[in-house]
């Protein structure tokens, strides 16, 4: 699984009210269990059903990688609401809604999140200038994932 993926998964357990989520893919099983506050992931390997000395090293390679991620660039990040597909305009031949150095204003549209073949308008949180677009055209976003730097 991929490492910001983990940490996203980590976060929203953290923030929440959920005490324990548990996600399947094909590489493996990931199950993040909140405890005083913290979570905590426990990550299985499917291939290894009796071996436990794996089991509990991948979680502490886990955690010490998670601070190698780049944080977040300075300024107030405009953040996906949703899981989808991101786009920088209405449609493949027009125009982006913005562009690096353009001044928005609050409610402004900056893309088009597609989830579940529902085109999502998404709009600034706050009125300033777009300093930095972290996603490409076409590139798929997680919940939380910051799209955009305002500043």
């Amino acid at each position: 699984m991929d490492l910001r993926k983990l940490k996203t998964l980590i976060d929203l357990v953290s923030d929440s009210n959920v005490s324990e989520l548990e996600i399947t893919e094909a590489e493996g099983k990931v199950r993040i269990v909140k405890s005083m506050g913290v979570a905590q992931p426990v990550v299985m390997q499917q291939a290894a059903p009796v071996v436990a000395a794996p089991v509990v090293a991948a979680p502490a390679a886990a955690v010490e990688a998670a601070p190698v991620v780049p944080a977040t660039p300075a300024g107030h990040a405009v953040k996906s609401p949703m899981v989808g597909t991101f786009y920088r305009s209405s449609s493949p031949g027009s125009a982006p809604f913005i562009q690096i150095g353009s001044v928005v204003k609050e409610g402004d549209t900056l893309c088009i999140i597609e989830a579940m073949k529902i085109l999502n308008e998404i709009e600034s949180d706050k009125s300033g200038t777009v300093t930095q677009i972290l996603c490409e055209n076409g590139q798929a976003v997680e919940y939380g994932q910051p799209l955009f730097i305002v500043e």
